[in-house]
């Protein structure tokens, strides 16, 4: 993807649900002073039969969605880049 292509998908996914993403974040107390969507500069996305997950993180915080619905968030850790299965380091629901 190209480097607008990525804004684009991180912009649609976290404007959509930047409500229930932010509520995630506070979930879990991951909430920054200062927390922007433009501090999201990444996304890794791939389709398992019918769905579509997407982590979309910033330096510090990784969001899981599922489809378009955000699941889970976690502090990041760049071992989530190169795992054969992001979703691992995640809690999905059932």
């Amino acid at each position: 993807m190209s480097a607008p292509t990525v804004e684009a998908a991180i912009h649609e996914l976290m404007d959509l649900a930047w409500n229930l993403v932010f509520d995630l974040l506070e979930e879990r107390g991951l909430l920054r002073d200062g927390l922007f969507v433009e501090r999201y500069t990444e996304i890794h996305s791939w389709v398992e039969g019918l769905i579509r997950y997407s982590v979309v993180h910033s330096c510090d915080v990784a969001v899981l969605f599922v489809d378009t619905r955000p699941v889970d968030a976690i502090v990041f850790r760049h071992d989530i880049l190169g795992a054969d299965d992001p979703k691992t380091f995640f809690t999905v629901p059932g």
